[in-house]
């Protein structure tokens, strides 16, 4: 009956730690962790992962199932757990929020950036731009299986780094200081079409106004650029949200990696 009990309160462990990294990984990963979803279905939804996840991870474990015979030891292996999860959806999420540089330079640029409001997603007022930025590109991610790619790699991070085992956290820093200049480079990169227009906008209204000074370029100005970014701003649109796919799918997989780097 002991070595039953043994089994039993190894197999709870598992499950818990396992918990403890689907949980992270679902309150910090783009739209799982979107703050207009109730607590209830987030808590719901991780332990339904973790419970499908437990099996899988079970067969392809190659250590002994790991054990605490404390609250303490178990704090402290759910807190390694919690580390990889919060790297697995903190680095996606610092890859989609170049979206937000991308529409705060947009506004700026534009002369709208008075025109903000409360951002649902990162709990502050964001430029609208950003917002709809934000809203396209998470879309094209969940319909082109971006979901089912996070699951994977949480999957491979269970199979590199199974519950109760160790990883190098200098390896996952290194990788999160990569992602930060991948998220900055694609924010000044997808606003470029939009920068380039305005530039050209205000450099064609100048030459105007020094042509024809009796015109009000700046009341003029306003408009045209307001025409103007809605216009390159729906154009570019489709080509911003599939500059983003390719480095998302990439920032999983170097995470994923990271984890069970010797």
């Amino acid at each position: 009956m002991s070595g039953l009990e043994t089994q039993l309160t190894e197999l709870g462990v598992t499950f818990a730690l396992i918990l403890a990294r689907v949980g992270a990984v679902v309150a910090t990963a783009p739209v799982l962790s979107d703050k207009s979803m109730p607590l209830r279905l987030k808590v719901l939804m991780a332990v339904a992962m973790a419970g499908l996840v437990t099996p899988m991870t079970l067969e392809t474990m190659t250590t002994p199932l790991p054990t605490a015979t404390t609250f303490i030891e178990l704090g402290a292996l759910a807190g390694k757990e919690v580390v990889v999860g919060l790297a697995l959806g903190l680095g996606l999420m610092v890859v989609l929020s170049g979206v937000q540089l991308t529409g705060q330079i947009v506004g700026q640029m534009s002369g709208m950036a008075l025109a903000e409001g409360a951002d649902p997603v990162f709990g502050d007022t964001a430029s609208v731009f950003g917002q709809i930025y934000y809203l396209v590109v998470s879309a094209v991610f969940v319909a082109a299986g971006g979901l089912n790619q996070l699951i994977d790699g949480l999957l491979e991070t269970l199979r590199l780094a199974p519950p109760g085992s160790g990883f190098e956290i200098d390896d996952i820093a290194m990788g999160f200081i990569g992602l930060l200049g991948v998220g900055f480079e694609l924010g000044v990169r997808t606003s470029a079409p939009l920068l380039l227009a305005l530039f050209l906008a205000t450099l064609v209204l100048g030459l105007i106004s020094r042509t024809l000074p009796q015109i009000n370029t700046m009341v003029v100005g306003f408009g045209i650029n307001a025409m103007l970014t809605l216009g390159v701003m729906m154009a570019s649109m489709g080509a911003v949200a599939y500059a983003y796919q390719g480095p998302l799918t990439s920032a999983i997989t170097s995470l994923a990696d990271s984890v069970g780097a010797p």
